[in-house]
């Protein structure tokens, strides 16, 4: 219980779960626990490992971890935290980013132990008598008490009735599983509730319920999200998970070891301590930063990312590789240069950074978003922090 309390936020209930890993202890088999996952986006960054830490924790106590992908119902789109209808996938799309989560998902979890199904195999063989069924164990009066539903009726926004079905849809995972235990963050509870639910009326002992916070992301305002760019992503190149991490607010240090390391409860309370006797944080960021970058590479490359952004930020030193961009044409537009060479995901990012003097060449910062630059010999572009490109013709 200790191991399953540690970085959650509610069970509901302890006393049920206690009841339950009692029996599996008693009888020798394993609890069902289960995690769904819609596959709305091909990356992950650690937020998403908060939920898949704690399902990682019940590998290690012999039960039975089940990742449901959920190929069928992120065609729905899950209304979870919304305040408009959520895109809605194809199959073929879920089915595609299904595949990416469970690469980068084996960062956490045991794979070789891991169950993994697809819910559009029962979901999608359900017929239009089936859906009727479903529907009848659900009142409208019961899905307008869900929070972001309440205050879209309210404020006369949109709910569409395909909305309604995503939370029932969810619950027949869990029926179909016969869940012993189902693991979300804190945005899903009410989803996972209704899968305690009807699974009362499918004559089924209810699901315990886990849920787990949402993290913030590195500015410390916002939940992490890549499309608030305030995320560390699994696939983040080490020196860009070193520098993103020593980034972070404060006040973040503790909770991020805890949701996000395998740092132990006394290392917790240690780390905890010395803050609060005033002991330099950026020393505990760096700690942080190593462990983060160790989990998802190596520690080989924790400790180059570690001397390599020392030499940059400290020092004041360029990389010691740096990536090299044939220019073929010269002089080229800046803003042409490093938005073709991926270093901003717009234009218009990258006036923005232009104009904030976010962007160098050869360690002068350049302040007109038309200014254009000779490449006649290698060029060195500096964008933002931690993104350099050697200009060459």
């Amino acid at each position: 219980m200790d191991l399953i309390r540690q970085g959650t936020d509610e069970i509901i209930s302890e006393e049920q779960l206690e009841q339950k890993l009692g029996s599996a202890i008693k009888n020798n088999k394993p609890l069902i626990v289960k995690l769904g996952c819609d596959p709305s986006r091909p990356d992950l960054h650690i937020g998403h490992t908060v939920v898949l830490r704690k399902l990682h924790h019940f590998q290690d106590l012999g039960h039975t971890a089940v990742l449901v992908i959920g190929d069928f119902t992120a065609m729905i789109g899950d209304p979870s935290g919304r305040n408009k209808t959520r895109p809605q996938l194809t199959i073929e799309e879920a089915q595609e980013y299904g595949q990416t989560y469970i690469d980068q998902a084996s960062a956490v979890l045991d794979v070789d132990k891991l169950k993994i199904v697809h819910n559009s195999e029962w979901l999608s063989a359900m017929n239009f008598n089936d859906v009727i069924r479903l529907t009848s164990h659900y009142t409208v009066a019961r899905m307008l008490e869900r929070d972001d539903f309440e205050k879209r009726y309210k404020s006369e926004i949109p709910i569409s009735l395909h909305e309604f079905l995503y939370p029932l849809a969810q619950a027949m995972d869990s029926v179909e599983l016969v869940a012993d235990v189902e693991l979300g963050g804190t945005d899903q509870k009410f989803n996972l509730l209704v899968g305690r639910d009807l699974q009362r009326d499918y004559d089924q002992d209810p699901q315990v319920v886990i849920t787990t916070p949402l993290m913030e992301g590195t500015d410390g305002v916002k939940k992490m999200s890549k499309s608030y760019d305030n995320a560390i992503g699994l696939t983040d190149e080490p020196g860009d998970m070193y520098g993103k991490t020593l980034s972070i607010p404060d006040e973040l240090i503790v909770p991020y070891f805890e949701l996000s390391t395998d740092v132990s409860a006394e290392e917790l309370q240690n780390i905890n301590s010395r803050l609060k006797d005033g002991e330099n944080p950026r020393d505990m960021k760096r700690q942080l930063a190593r462990e983060i970058v160790t989990i998802y590479h190596s520690p080989e490359a924790a400790k180059a990312a570690e001397s390599n952004f020392d030499r940059i930020f400290v020092e004041g030193d360029e990389p010691e590789e740096i990536d090299e961009y044939i220019v073929e044409k010269s002089p080229v537009a800046v803003l042409n240069v490093i938005h073709d060479a991926g270093l901003v995901s717009s234009k218009r990012e990258g006036r923005r950074l232009i104009e904030q003097g976010g962007v160098k060449i050869d360690g002068e910062k350049i302040s007109d978003i038309n200014s254009e630059i000779v490449v006649d010999k290698p060029r060195i572009l500096r964008v933002g922090k931690r993104k350099f490109l050697k200009l060459v013709n």
